[in-house]
């Protein structure tokens, strides 16, 4: 019972930062509309298909994430990464290409972090 309180807390914690961000970028949005607006132009073009695929892109992005310590986009990029189809194991491997750069750092949002936000995410999928 006690496994399944905690994983419930660590689902409701992933759940709750993508909230925070999005609610945050809507205040943005709101009060500055027309740097938020080119900034998300500029965002959507930068992950949009080209000569890279969105799936790699995500995984770069998430890579970045880890190595900036950024626990929103770890989140955000972690659930890029799992919508593209990338497995379990490649998000793994991202995360040591990280950690060969962000030591100890990285790693500690690696076995934390990126693996709670994989099971949420996964975890949710099933459920649907």
């Amino acid at each position: 019972m006690a496994q399944q309180e905690q994983n419930n807390q660590q689902s409701s914690m992933i759940q709750q930062a993508l909230l925070e961000y999005k609610e945050g970028l809507g205040h943005f949005t709101e009060k500055i509309p027309n740097i938020a607006r080119k900034y998300n132009a500029f965002t959507e073009a930068c992950f949009a298909k080209g000569a890279v695929s969105q799936k790699e892109k995500q995984m770069i992005a998430l890579g970045v994430s880890v190595f900036s310590q950024d626990e929103y986009c770890i989140i955000y990029h972690t659930k890029g990464c799992l919508d593209q189809g990338c497995t379990e194991k490649e998000i793994l491997e991202i995360i040591g290409v990280t950690a060969a750069f962000g030591g100890g750092a990285a790693m500690s949002q690696a076995v934390t972090l990126v693996q709670e936000a994989i099971q949420e995410f996964q975890g949710s999928k099933q459920a649907h």
